[in-house]
């Protein structure tokens, strides 16, 4: 039932996001509206609703190897701009790693919490291992990971409008590096090679985070668990 009821409701979300044409229209999130009340109403679990949408989650891992044709397609920018391209993920994994964070722990969120938030910027399988990895919550994670990329779907292309921002190496690597495969589909309907860059960023940000973030993680427990910070410059 909730196989049917989800390709139901995605495809008429797509419709009226293909009608509308605005960003508020974001197919995944109007699905989200309409099958997160009815599964809580149904009385049914989320546990219920997986199970039964185990064929689509399945499609995940081919949809994602997909993605390496129009990166192949996309080869000789890669290799003319490879040195931009590997700076701009590290940049972009550092900062949101510690802006994420650091915004968790001053809304009053303890160290675990502040784990849990680190590796939202990634797809989902990089980011649960993550936050596992270093003392976090995986269902937290995987809740923020679809808020991230949600938001980065949402406002990514505006914003970068709004700001004037015409390169499509900049463009799709500043969504795939922020709101990974959530960001990257709406990249790869705006425009082919954008969505191509976006999946290259959602990929080298992924293994950058998982790398980086226990050191991270403990530079930041280091500057918690030290009050005041200077009695730890000795």
């Amino acid at each position: 039932m909730w196989l049917i009821a989800t390709l139901v409701v995605y495809f008429i979300a797509r419709h009226i996001a293909l009608k509308l044409r605005h960003p508020i229209f974001n197919p995944l999130l109007i699905s989200l509206l309409v099958l997160m009340p009815m599964v809580i109403y149904s009385g049914n679990t989320y546990k219920e609703y997986f199970d039964q949408n185990k064929a689509i989650n399945f499609m995940l891992g081919p949809a994602v190897i997909a993605l390496a044709y129009p990166l192949y397609e996309q080869m000789h920018v890669i290799k003319r701009h490879w040195k931009t391209i590997l700076l701009a993920c590290l940049g972009a994994s550092l900062l949101s790693m510690t802006l994420g964070t650091t915004f968790a722990l001053l809304a009053g969120g303890n160290l675990q919490i502040a784990a849990s938030v680190l590796p939202k910027s990634i797809s989902t399988p990089f980011a649960l291992g993550t936050a596992e990895h270093i003392g976090g919550i995986p269902a937290v994670t995987a809740a923020l990971v679809v808020v991230a990329g949600l938001f980065g779907a949402l406002i990514g292309y505006p914003l970068l409008n709004m700001m004037k921002i015409k390169s499509s190496l900049a463009r799709g690597l500043s969504i795939g590096a922020v709101s990974h495969a959530i960001g990257t589909a709406k990249a790869a309907e705006t425009h082919y090679q954008e969505g191509a860059l976006s999946s290259l960023a959602l990929v080298i940000c992924g293994i950058m985070t998982a790398i980086l973030a226990p050191f991270v993680f403990h530079v930041i427990e280091f500057f918690v668990n030290c009050s005041p910070i200077s009695t730890c410059i000795k």
